[in-house]
């Protein structure tokens, strides 16, 4: 009888085993702080969103999801056994991967998943495996053939894996990351391998969507679009897949689903339409117009994608007083904002959802900020779609990365590796973020972190994009070109002389530390100037913007950036804390502060 019983409950164990839900299979990795919306995380479908919001096709696939993962020796091949399960699109790093383990430069980080093709696709003359973004040198397999090799850590790449595919049944997608962190050259932004003060936890592996999209031989490769509210017009350069098949292009655009312009053209060819007294995209009016744009290739629809952009200038322009500013469609907007750097206690780089990302937009707008500087990190393209949205300037920072150098020291001498790869990494930001009306600003170099070449990498940055301002050197090291002579002061606010070809901005100040007790990373947390309570924090924050606000008047700031929006690991010097359960000033007081209301 009780080796009946025994059976049973061994059969019984199976099933359950058997039947156990991805939920089960997961679970939250130990940590010092946790967000609200790390509760909300779905291990059967995180972070389902599309991903690309300017360029929409219906048909897509969303491979996040838990997959297998393995830690190995650099050298070692594919593993044949697997460490465990891993929740994809957070890094390994972190507590919602459900493995929070640290990758050093002598080993790789491996996964695994599967996938079916839908039988809707079978028609698909091509199937594209898309990564939004994996830190950092990355090698794809596909039913065991090598796909493709990619090196970067910010920005979205793509393989057509059509050849690899088998006529039917499971796909097999396998993937080695290797990341050497600050023991390499490559653009790293504030990860390190022993994080402290300033420094932070750095992520390896996938940390943003993994996603497959079918599409025809001929496809919609790439396109940009360039507005000019002077001229009431719009460009569009559409790019295809086949560069010597040109093809030809229906684009249409949308005031609120009512069609309000047309046009015809071919791609690799500018295609301009009239926007007749367009409605202009600004922080107090973030207005987005829709399109949809149609390739027509051998008489046949090739490809269909919708999106939109909105009508905005930035430019610098002499105020009434003959002063040298930034100017938004034609007019002088102070640009106030804060350092934000876009870390996260449990997922570090990767947010635990869509709704995470977006409350810290909403708080930085309730705040009464009108931008914010995207700080040596670059993020989904979900997060830029929600700034054009909800009406935030964006000042994008080139992740830093090779040597640093002091105030006083020489551009750095990069190897024509280290060059070579940096400016890949920068043009792919500006190549596929250059559609977002929210960016007004490129920002190559901080405070001389990888600071080299500064002339010519604003003219490399000028030469992609001459639509928007540069700031070569945010802080310590300018080197007199540029659009902008940006200087850091802690704590309290400075301010540059005025000059006659470029706006004077102060692109950090404040810092104000205040530990809130049960909300901190570490007991022992750092802040810059830490202030007793919230009523201290909250007199010297409007003294340093009242001091603000008098040098945008004499001698003629155009913009300040406050450090920071939130706390990040042992940093404590945030306007929230690092969970994001505690706004540390009271936010009707700092919206009147922040909007120089008397």
């Amino acid at each position: 009888m009780k080796n009946f019983i025994l059976l049973i409950n061994l059969i019984a164990g199976f099933i359950f085993i058997g039947c156990q839900s991805p939920q089960s299979k997961w679970q939250i990795a130990e940590n010092p702080l946790l967000t609200q919306w790390a509760s909300d995380v779905d291990p059967e479908n995180p972070w389902p969103q599309y991903p690309r919001p300017q360029m929409v096709r219906e048909n897509w696939l969303n491979l996040n999801g838990l997959w297998d993962y393995a830690i190995l020796p650099k050298e070692n091949s594919e593993p044949s056994d697997w460490d465990g399960k891993i929740l994809v699109p957070y890094p390994v790093e972190s507590a919602l991967s459900g493995v929070k383990k640290r990758i050093n430069p002598d080993q790789k980080l491996w996964y695994h998943t599967s996938f079916r093709i839908p039988e809707e696709w079978q028609e698909t003359q091509k199937v594209i495996l898309h990564f939004e973004a994996v830190d950092w040198e990355t090698i794809v397999y596909i039913n065991g053939k090598k796909a493709g090799i990619h090196k970067g850590g910010y920005d979205p790449f793509n393989f057509d894996i059509t050849p690899f595919l088998k006529n039917k049944g499971k796909q097999n997608l396998v993937l080695s990351v290797w990341d050497p962190t600050d023991a390499g050259f490559q653009p790293r932004g504030k990860q390190v391998s022993d994080p402290g003060g300033i420094w932070y936890t750095p992520v390896t592996g996938i940390w943003q969507t993994v996603w497959l999209e079918p599409v025809n031989s001929q496809y919609i490769d790439n396109y940009k679009i360039v507005p000019d509210i002077d001229n009431e017009k719009v460009t569009f350069y559409i790019h295809s897949s086949d560069k010597n098949q040109p093809a030809t292009l229906q684009i249409k655009v949308f005031d609120s689903n009512r069609e309000i312009a047309s046009a015809e053209g071919k791609t690799a060819s500018p295609v301009e339409i009239n926007i007749p007294d367009p409605e202009l995209w600004s922080p107090d009016n973030p207005f987005l117009y829709d399109m949809e744009i149609t390739m027509i290739s051998n008489n046949k629809e090739a490809d269909h994608v919708s999106g939109y952009f909105g009508m905005r200038k930035i430019s610098l322009e002499k105020d009434e007083k003959g002063l040298t500013r930034i100017f938004l469609n034609n007019k002088f907007l102070f640009q106030n904002g804060p350092l934000d750097q876009g870390y996260w206690p449990d997922g570090i780089y990767t947010p635990p959802t869509e709704e995470a990302m977006k409350y810290d937009l909403v708080i930085t707008k309730k705040l009464g900020f009108n931008m914010l500087r995207k700080h040596v990190k670059i993020e989904p393209r979900r997060f830029y779609y929600l700034c054009d949205k909800a009406g935030l300037l964006v000042w994008q920072d080139m992740p830093s990365g090779d040597k640093y150098i002091g105030p006083n020291d020489p551009d750095i001498e990069r190897t024509s590796e280290s060059k070579k790869q940096f400016e890949f990494e920068l043009s792919k930001m500006i190549v596929t973020k250059y559609n977002h009306p929210s960016i007004v600003m490129w920002v190559a170099f901080n405070e001389g972190w990888g600071q080299s070449d500064t002339e010519g990498i604003t003219r490399f940055i000028k030469n992609l994009d001459p639509t928007r301002l540069v700031n070569s050197a945010s802080g310590w090291t300018d080197r007199g070109v540029g659009d902008v002579h940006d200087i850091h002061h802690y704590p309290e606010p400075r301010t540059p002389e005025p000059e006659e070809d470029r706006a004077i901005v102060l692109g950090e100040f404040g810092g104000l530390g205040l530990p809130v007790e049960k909300h901190t990373w570490e007991e022992e947390a750092w802040g810059y100037r830490n202030m007793k309570n919230f009523n201290e924090l909250l007199d010297k924050y409007e003294q340093f913007y009242t001091t603000v606000w008098q040098f945008k008047d004499d001698p003629g700031l155009s913009a300040a950036v406050y450090t920071q929006t939130t706390d990040v690991e042992t940093e404590t010097n945030g306007l929230m804390t690092y969970d994001r359960k505690i706004i540390k000033l009271n936010p009707g007081d700092v919206y009147k502060i922040n909007t120089n209301q008397k």
